[in-house]
């Protein structure tokens, strides 16, 4: 039987770490042919190799962003916020009438895409987090006053392809990103954590890492198998594993972790006790929080080394 190429164009204009992995993970689906920009040759470089993307160095071909725009039926905008709106000035008279532009950028509104845009084209925006790097992303997908739902479809089935997507009203994108694009780090903080009271233990810096991060792994794994339309999961999950008499409840050594303000928080895992909520990640459109939130990303991203 013949193959057929795909049909759907996506660029993925600045294609760094999150951009990136949603062209790694849109390529290997074969759902669209793929077109990433970055500004150096030496990040273009990182997509080059990978079957079905054509990747580009700004510096090299400084037309790019505005050439793979017209070519495109989905426009993924991956570049900084502060550089957001430049970027849409530049492409939007290269645009095809009934485009689709989805914003990754930390921050800034479906509004402001729709000011800087044609009539004509749909804005979404999306919140995915860090573990889009290996697949397992939770993306939060807003549409604009012009998206319809045949729109919102299309971009879902793009971002399915990195892990899950939650479709949400746009006021919800920014509580979103405190949930679960903040969460990545408070999983890594407890790690860390665990880890640290592992060798006060007497266990070794490389045993203590392997006995929390493959205790993390399967915890997840177990969750997952547990299945995610009965109810409360990790409660469930919790409270079989913290018996009355059972070894969670009855430790000695409670979990101690640095919380925000420099204070610390101790519970054993069988207390009912919550992390302090991180309201203070939620970006503002034009401020430091919005400019940085881009860049904030990369300190959870699991494929940087130590």
């Amino acid at each position: 039987m013949a193959s057929h190429a795909p049909s759907l164009v996506v660029a993925v204009l600045g294609a760094g770490s999150m951009g990136g992995a949603i062209a790694r993970g849109v390529a290997a689906s074969g759902s669209a042919d793929v077109i990433a920009t970055n500004r150096s040759g030496q990040k273009a470089a990182l997509l080059a190799d990978i079957p079905g993307i054509r990747s580009y160095a700004l510096d090299e071909y400084p037309e790019r962003n505005r050439m793979s725009a017209a070519e495109a039926d989905v426009v993924l905008v991956g570049v900084k916020p502060a550089m957001v709106p430049d970027l849409l000035r530049e492409i939007a008279p290269a645009l095809r009438p009934d485009a689709i532009v989805v914003s990754l950028a930390a921050g800034v509104t479906t509004a402001t895409y729709e000011a800087l845009l044609p009539d004509g084209v749909a804005v979404l925006r999306s919140m995915p987090n860090t573990p889009a790097l290996v697949g397992r992303a939770v993306t939060g997908l807003a549409a604009g006053s012009r998206a319809s739902a045949e729109d919102r479809a299309t971009v879902r089935g793009l971002f399915e392809t990195v892990g899950v997507v939650v479709d949400l009203d746009e006021e919800q994108i920014d509580a979103l990103g405190t949930i679960s694009g903040s969460g990545p780090a408070y999983v890594y903080l407890l790690i860390e954590e665990l880890a640290r009271a592992a060798e006060h233990k007497g266990f070794t810096p490389d045993q203590a890492r392997l006995l929390v991060e493959q205790t993390f792994v399967g915890a997840c794994a177990l969750l997952e198998a547990s299945g995610r339309t009965r109810g409360n999961c990790a409660g469930r999950s919790r409270a079989r594993r913290a018996r009355p008499s059972g070894r969670s409840l009855c430790s000695k050594t409670p979990i101690s972790v640095h919380c925000s303000g420099g204070r610390r928080m101790r519970r054993s895992p069988g207390r009912a006790s919550s992390l302090p909520a991180p309201d203070a990640a939620v970006p503002r459109e034009g401020s430091q929080h919005a400019a940085r939130a881009h860049d904030a990303a990369a300190c959870c991203d699991p494929s940087r080394t130590r």
